[in-house]
């Protein structure tokens, strides 16, 4: 990798650990039920009727996991967080806690759809693709998260959730 291209990585990545919403710690007690499915901190206190749903990813790292919220009117899949390792440049990293800042709709309880940050794309946009499907307190589906242009990509890996 050529000397600026690393260095605008470093930055990149500094940028984002720096603004990720879902690092920063309220305090909050989370008891998981999967000692390897330890919850990130949570930005901001949940509104009453939503549910948290945390989860284990297959076909990735051991200890990769997912976590959201669902609203109480079953409508928003919302504060994703994806908590493992994937590849950027072929070296593998770790993410402590990463995901979209906005919201997937939610219809019938099933989710197909991706969020882009920023919305326009971009060759540095980073793209979360969700398939869900809510069924009760159970959740399943797969999961993706990549950023073409500095090769960093999960790839598709297969995840079921419970909620708290």
């Amino acid at each position: 990798m050529p000397k600026h291209t690393a260095v605008l990585f470093s930055i990149l990545l500094s940028i984002i650990a720096c603004n990720n919403n879902t690092s920063t710690d309220s305090g909050a007690t989370v008891t998981a039920k999967d000692k390897d499915i330890a919850a990130p901190p949570v930005s901001e206190e949940p509104s009453k009727g939503t549910r948290h749903f945390r989860g284990a990813l297959k076909g990735g790292m051991k200890g990769d996991s997912i976590f959201f919220d669902v609203n109480a009117d079953g409508t928003k899949l919302e504060n994703l967080t994806f908590k493992g390792y994937w590849y950027c440049d072929g070296k593998l990293e770790q993410q402590t806690a990463a995901g979209p800042e906005g919201f997937f709709p939610l219809v019938n309880g099933k989710v197909n759809t991706h969020i882009s940050e920023p919305p326009g794309g971009g060759a540095t946009a980073w793209r979360f693709d969700l398939n869900a499907t809510i069924e009760g307190s159970k959740a399943s589906g797969t999961f993706r998260m990549n950023i073409n242009a500095l090769r960093c990509n999960t790839g598709t890996l297969t995840w079921e959730a419970v909620a708290d």
